[in-house]
């Protein structure tokens, strides 16, 4: 039951979650770049954020190569610039007492001081307070003016790109429109890190991949101008947990598809649910009737046992009760948003789960270790209907909707 699907968060899905909460790092990165020159920086600069200030002494944590201590002079020019800046004319100049704990910084070493710890003779700061803020902007424009989904199709001529998202009644078809001035990147391997994610063509956008966009909506949200483009290549896991491993915050589950055993990394970054009983037998029948009826399972194409788990393998007798008993909480009565119910869904952690326990797992692509994006638990009931279950956790990874923004704001 795995699909080798090929998703977009944010971030932080994400956080796509894909984590739309790391966008900020991009321009962050590119800032600090820009003040350092086109060409490769020399053993006398280094970017990091501070970590320790003690006296007129920095402690960093630099992007490369560990901690570094700094002395910092009177005589040594602080300057400010707001994420994304680049223009260093019209940087703020600061002083030493406005740096804090958490700041980004450039510092440019003094290469004639003398003693074991280098002063700095130049510091360019991004500080946290701005970070955040950008971080805070540029959450609010993707869940304002974001999409995202499963692509369809692809035309890289016509600049033209096919969406599917959502499931249920929540099921839609979107058209972004992509020019030479939209900003394409698409995440490395192995990463679900916005800032990792690297410039790639149009034609390195396929059928089955998730994609999330930014830029002018129509009306009623179907077409999409879009000002940024990311996509990535990630795989679905199903199955039960063979073992878990918090000290290395790993678990191994086999996978229903391939019937193998993969080892599913746990990070930090990892979005982690469980639903209640009655929800997941609630949105299995959901499910099941969308993919019996109009096809709400968008990635069955990749599902090659869909047939036969689907039809009448939830029982609907079994399960009427539970989702009358649900209806408040999880939105009943067929009115509710699935991706939304799954956001509201108890967040776990690693320690949550034991031996046995089903899990479906959207992750980094890979053969026998990937790394959890997203992670729901209390799946039963859901994988007795496998091709919308798939649908489903797709759309909830790459989801622009409430959900999202529910988990970025945890």
């Amino acid at each position: 039951m795995k699909s080798k699907m090929k998703v977009l968060v944010p971030g932080s899905m994400v956080h796509i979650v894909l984590s739309i909460a790391l966008l900020v790092a991009a321009p962050l990165a590119a800032s600090l770049a820009y003040a350092q020159g086109t060409a490769a920086p020399a053993p006398s600069r280094f970017v990091g954020a501070i970590t320790g200030i003690n006296g007129n002494t920095l402690t960093v944590k630099t992007d490369g190569d560990g901690d570094r201590q700094v002395e910092v002079p009177a005589t040594a020019a602080l300057k400010r610039i707001a994420p994304g800046q680049k223009d260093l004319s019209t940087a703020d100049i600061i002083q030493f007492s406005d740096l804090a704990v958490g700041d980004r910084v450039l510092v440019k070493l003094d290469p004639e001081a003398p003693g074991p710890t280098g002063q700095a003779l130049q510091i360019i700061a991004v500080k946290q307070a701005d970070v955040a803020a950008k971080q805070q902007k540029d959450r609010e424009d993707w869940q304002r003016r974001g999409v995202g989904g499963l692509v369809k199709s692809v035309d890289t001529a016509a600049g033209v790109i096919v969406l599917t998202s959502g499931v249920g009644a929540t099921a839609k078809t979107i058209t972004v429109h992509a020019t030479k001035t939209t900003m394409l990147k698409r995440y490395a391997p192995a990463s679900v890190r916005f800032d990792a994610a690297l410039p790639a063509p149009i034609d390195a956008i396929h059928a089955g991949d998730q994609l999330r966009a930014r830029g002018t909506k129509n009306a009623d949200g179907s077409e999409i101008a879009a000002e940024e483009i990311i996509s990535g290549t990630f795989r679905n896991i199903s199955g039960a947990i063979s073992s878990v491993d918090t000290a290395s915050s790993t678990l191994v589950v086999k996978d229903l598809a391939t019937k193998k055993q993969v080892t599913i990394h746990v990070t930090g970054d990892a979005q982690m649910r469980k639903l209640p009983e009655m929800a997941a037998r609630m949105l299995a029948m959901r499910l099941q009737g969308s993919s019996n009826g109009s096809g709400g399972g968008k990635s069955g194409s990749a599902q090659p046992a869909a047939g036969g788990a689907g039809a009448g393998s939830t029982g609907a007798g079994s399960t009427g009760a539970g989702q009358r008993g649900g209806a408040g909480q999880w939105g009943g009565g067929g009115s509710g948003d699935p991706q939304q119910m799954l956001s509201r869904a108890p967040a776990i952690q690693l320690a949550d789960l034991k031996k046995g326990d089903a899990i479906m797992v959207v992750s980094t692509d890979g053969a026998t270790e990937v790394t959890a994006i997203t992670l729901l638990a209390g799946v039963e009931p859901l994988l007795e209907a496998p091709a919308a279950s798939q649908s489903l956790l797709n759309n909830w990874s790459m989801n622009s909707g409430a959900g999202a923004a529910e988990a970025a704001a945890q």
